[in-house]
């Protein structure tokens, strides 16, 4: 079952975190069994060069990649989008306008504006052009991430728009929206958590979290939300989780020495 197909069945799937520029990192991660990484470019100093050596990495174990690009750069998007990933993400989608718009610019006409130009999303074989113009650059997985108020409260448009096929909650942008930042849980921010969700089902939409938490009471708690994507942890974490969790131990076992 591709990625495309589990979004859209909102079968319930999991993902990572990738902020390292070593690819070897993904093709680690890509023989882990996720069901999709998530590079991401909108916080870490990655590059379309980068993201090309991590898309070729994560075939290694045929793991899908998804890409969050940075906010409103829509050369960054279209470069990506040519290398060939299976799934984008938009961040801070400000409303309906807004998210309609960028989902533009991964469409060919007649559904949007993306310029002509696939390299790698066509292994650079010209004769796979006219199939990807006509049909193929439908499968990708596209997502918007609704971390602001204006967009939670625009959510049942938002989950409308044709070609989308959910969206990620982005927990801390918005409470920080709200004025209650890194305050994810408080009321007014699951409020408008539980609103985004109630229209993205509603809507027949996947609807996921990015979180760096990894604790067993977080992520049981997003599932109870009825979110069906979890995008969890991320490499640098785990470097440092068992890091320091080893150098305890070591230090522990020193002291009894």
């Amino acid at each position: 079952m591709t990625l495309k197909e589990k979004v859209a069945s909102r079968r319930k799937i999991c993902g990572i975190h990738v902020n390292l520029t070593d690819p070897i990192v993904t093709e680690l991660i890509s023989y882990l069994g996720y069901d999709f990484i998530w590079v991401d470019m909108e916080h870490t100093k990655l590059s379309p060069e980068h993201i090309h050596h991590h898309i070729l990495a994560a075939k290694a174990g045929n793991t899908p990649i998804v890409v969050r690009v940075p906010v409103n750069d829509l050369t960054v998007t279209k470069k990506v989008l040519e290398m060939g990933i299976d799934g984008i993400v938009f961040p801070m989608v400000r409303d309906t306008d807004h998210a309609k718009e960028l989902l533009s610019h991964t469409l060919y006409p007649p559904y949007g504006t993306r310029g002509c130009g696939p390299k790698g999303a066509v292994r650079y074989d010209g004769e796979l052009e006219k199939a990807y113009y006509r049909d193929a650059h439908l499968q990708l997985c596209r997502f918007v991430q609704v971390e602001t108020e204006s967009a939670a409260n625009d959510a049942q448009r938002i989950a409308a728009l044709p070609h989308l096929d959910g969206c990620i909650l982005g927990m801390h942008d918005l409470s920080g929206s709200i004025g209650r930042l890194g305050d994810i849980f408080c009321e007014k921010n699951l409020s408008l958590a539980n609103k985004t969700i109630a229209a993205f089902r509603a809507a027949g939409r996947s609807v996921g979290v990015s979180t760096f938490a990894t604790d067993r009471e977080t992520l049981e708690r997003y599932d109870r939300m009825g979110l069906n994507i979890l995008s969890t942890g991320a490499d640098y974490v785990y470097i440092q989780q068992l890091g320091r969790q080893t150098l305890a131990l070591a230090r522990d076992i020193q002291k009894q020495a």
